[in-house]
């Protein structure tokens, strides 16, 4: 599903007109505050709509200009699909037209307009030449060939035709996706008489509905979507590229701050780690030193945090990947961008794109971990979706996992699935709504792995018929247990012809037992004591030292006398002769022929010279074998 709805934002130096030409456009004062009233200068984020000639209505965000709150303006900026640059023509470029320029350019802004206000206040000849210097500030941005209108906010000259080019580049901007997890970047959050919570935004992806849960990142608290309000109207549903008021129930106002995010539950997950592709910015005047701290914007968030690079330092106008670890956890996505200002004086420095959310702490003393953020940056997405399987190792991924990671959702990134499957390049080791993916060279390796414990262990237990199932799978995941990882390697070993599995026991194909003499002389010895010992047999370690064995030899000659059949394990230490099993079961039938039930003094009599050591174990694994049934204190042999 795709929407078309847009987001208009301002920008500019402070006092050059940018909430006067809001309010021109739209006739809504964005100046909501008494200081903002008082002081004429937008501190807060200001909101309203616009209706353009067609009657597409577009959510505008005033931002603040003046330099001491330009973290509100990076804030604001988040979403903004069109940038109206806003310069006076009376004074030009300034200072932080350039620094929001600069913040704009570093948050993937693509689209926008260049708004030359107070045209009635110059000359046609100033207001030439302004429009040219303007024209050679930008022309290494994404506003090189952007429209320029010149217009008076207060005579109204030069508004009808703003609005006919806004509704121009309205028409060519991209519909937006509807897949993926819903994201409203918060900005603002304040509570309502009679409904409780309200938080505002511009969200970036996804839909959210009346009724539906949600979930404030990075606290994972829960919600209810109660209320819905887009460009100040109730509605039913909202999405990407709209002003959005969420009234949410279940949460308390202070639950929830600037910088949150509201999100599908489970569609994100929270960080402290991230790995950038950062630009550094030309105009800094001095290098960007490794383990720098600095100020990081993302969405509406600004945290505190340390950027890491491969290298000591970085140069003005570089562009390099780096990791940045935060005071605070984040919730992002791939895709999302940054900006990175000075810790202290505070300025804008740089910014770029975030690759991973969820990265591993990555060392200068190994270049490899810093050289494969490469694939991140300029791979495709298959190439993405493997390379986070193979960091996964044999844990694997999610689906929904693996979306998060990639910051792929819906129709591409289950058509991108299909292709590495079909190209046996990944494999679902678990099936259903979420499945749990493996790399196939992982997987390949697993079985190999496998393949080598088996050998391994034959090599050093030639007389063994085999390797617990339980113990082959504790080798084979020693931290983490996936069970359902092991049974699908299992059950293709085993269609393949490769491995067998007898009850519990699993070996290669190609073993079998093999005995030295000295071993199949002690089997003979062990099978003798059991066969003439009858009822009164022996424990293990008795029998060990009537045959004169060494007890730490002995495992596998027990396992496989049992495997054979020989002996019978009733319980611990206990065994019988098969012979003697045999013996009691046919004493059994000529007893059961004759009466219906037997009890502990019967059971004795009918076995002389049988201790209780012995009678107990016996009957439990006969009624264990099915052959007899208890009954209160009595059995009764089984029909």
């Amino acid at each position: 599903m795709q929407t078309k709805t847009i987001i208009l934002g301002t920008a500019g130096h402070i006092d050059h007109g940018k909430t006067t030409l809001v309010r021109a456009l739209t006739g809504i004062d964005t100046d909501r505050l008494k200081e903002e009233k008082e002081r004429g200068i937008t501190i807060e984020l200001g909101f309203a709509h616009l209706d353009l000639p067609n009657g597409q209505r577009i959510g505008v965000v005033d931002v603040p200009g003046h330099e001491r709150f330009v973290k509100n303006m990076v804030a604001g900026a988040t979403g903004i699909d069109i940038l109206a640059l806003v310069i006076a023509a009376d004074e030009g470029v300034m200072p932080q037209t350039k620094e929001h320029l600069e913040i704009c350019q570093f948050l993937g802004i693509q689209k926008g307009i260049i708004v030359l206000t107070k045209k009635d206040m110059v000359e046609p000849d100033w207001l030439e030449l302004v429009q040219a210097d303007v024209m050679d500030f930008v022309k290494n941005s994404f506003l090189a060939d952007a429209p320029v209108v010149a217009v008076s906010s207060t005579t109204g000259e030069g508004i009808p035709e703003l609005l006919q080019t806004l509704q121009k580049i309205a028409a060519n901007l991209p519909h937006k996706t509807l897949s993926g997890p819903y994201r409203l970047p918060v900005d603002r959050v304040f509570t309502v008489k009679g409904f409780g919570t309200v938080v505002t935004g511009s969200a970036i992806s996804g839909s959210i509905r009346l009724g539906d849960e949600a979930m404030v990142y990075p606290s994972g608290k829960t919600c209810k979507i109660r209320g819905i309000q887009t460009h100040s109207t109730a509605a039913a549903e909202t999405g990407p590229g709209v002003r959005t008021a969420l009234n949410l129930q279940g949460i308390e106002r202070e639950e929830i701050e600037r910088g949150d995010v509201v999100s599908t539950p489970n569609g994100l997950r929270q960080s402290l780690l991230l790995d950038l592709h950062l630009t550094y910015s030309s105009s800094n005047d001095k290098r960007l030193k490794d383990k720098s701290p600095v100020r990081f914007h993302t969405g509406t968030a600004e945290i505190m945090g340390r950027v890491f690079f491969r290298t000591d330092e970085i140069e003005p106008g570089e562009t390099v990947f780096a990791q940045i670890k935060l005071e605070k956890p984040c919730a992002v996505l791939p895709g999302d961008h940054f900006v990175i200002r000075n810790y202290s004086p505070v300025f804008t420095t740089g910014g770029g794109v975030i690759l991973n959310p969820l990265p591993r702490k990555r060392k200068k003393s190994s270049p490899q971990m810093w050289r494969e953020i490469e694939v991140l940056a300029k791979g495709t997405i298959a190439e993405k979706i493997e390379y986070h399987l193979q960091k996964a190792d044999k844990r694997g991924l999610l689906a929904k996992e693996l979306m998060i990671r990639t910051g792929v959702f819906g129709k591409t990134f289950e058509k991108e699935l299909e292709k590495l499957r079909g190209g046996k390049k990944i494999m679902a080791i678990e099936q259903g709504d979420n499945p749990r993916f493996l790399h196939a060279d992982i997987y390949n390796k697993l079985q190999t792995q496998l393949t080598d414990i088996l050998s391994a262990y034959h090599a050093n237990n030639p007389i063994s018929p085999g390797l617990s199932k339980e113990e082959l799978k504790s080798r084979l995941f020693p931290v983490k247990d996936d069970p359902k990882c092991f049974a699908k390697l299992i059950g293709e070993l085993i269609s393949g012809s490769k491995i067998v599995q007898d009850k519990e026991l699993i070996r290669l194909a190609s073993h079998q037992s093999v005995l030295e003499d000295d071993q199949g002389k002690t089997m003979d010895k062990l099978d003798e004591i059991y066969k003439k010992a009858g009822m009164l047999a022996p424990t293990k370690e008795e029998a060990n030292d009537q045959a004169g064995i060494a007890k730490d030899k002995t495992k596998p000659i027990w396992e496989l006398l049992v495997r054979q059949g020989r002996l019978i394990h009733l319980k611990d230490e206990l065994y019988y002769h098969s012979e003697t099993i045999r013996y009691v079961k046919d004493r059994l039938v000529s007893y059961f022929k004759t009466h219906d039930e037997i009890g502990i003094n019967e059971f004795r009599e009918l076995l002389p010279g049988i201790s209780r050591k012995y009678m107990i174990p016996l009957l439990e694994y006969l009624d264990n074998q099915r052959f007899t049934i208890r009954v209160g204190d009595k059995r009764k042999l089984r029909g």
